[in-house]
């Protein structure tokens, strides 16, 4: 997989907004934004600015108005991120990190049996985890 650009944990607000629908207008990315952040539009367009120049997002011009487009799939850019957060905090190590997880935070009997279903499935599948 190549590497995709590094974005910020606010870069990323704005990419889960195009992920969800693109593509978008700046109006429209501004109205979405402002109903979970304090943004105003100047960090948005700043925000906007940032990722065009990382190459995370494109843009096309209509008119006056700008929409934009995400460059990067969201599930190509999780699967990177959660490679770099295991190899930095638990040497790239599954085992770990789980078990970190499960002594450290509360999860229902639900939340517990989706992660047995998911790890038995893995298993059943001759798939390593």
């Amino acid at each position: 997989m190549d590497k995709l650009p590094q974005i910020s944990e606010a870069e990323y607000e704005i990419m889960k907004i195009l992920w969800e629908s693109h593509p978008l207008s700046t109006n429209e990315i501004c109205e979405r934004a402002v109903q979970t952040h304090s943004w105003n539009q100047k960090t948005i367009h700043t925000l906007l600015s940032r990722l065009t120049a990382k190459k995370a997002v494109s843009y096309e011009q209509r008119g006056r108005m700008y929409y934009y487009t995400p460059l990067i799939a969201r599930d190509a850019y999780l699967e990177q991120e959660n490679s770099h957060f295991l190899n930095r905090f638990y040497d790239g190590k599954m085992a770990p990190m789980l078990s970190s997880l499960l002594s450290n935070t509360r999860l229902s009997d639900s939340e517990l049996q989706d992660l047995y279903d998911m790890i038995h499935s893995k298993m059943n599948k001759g798939e390593k985890l």
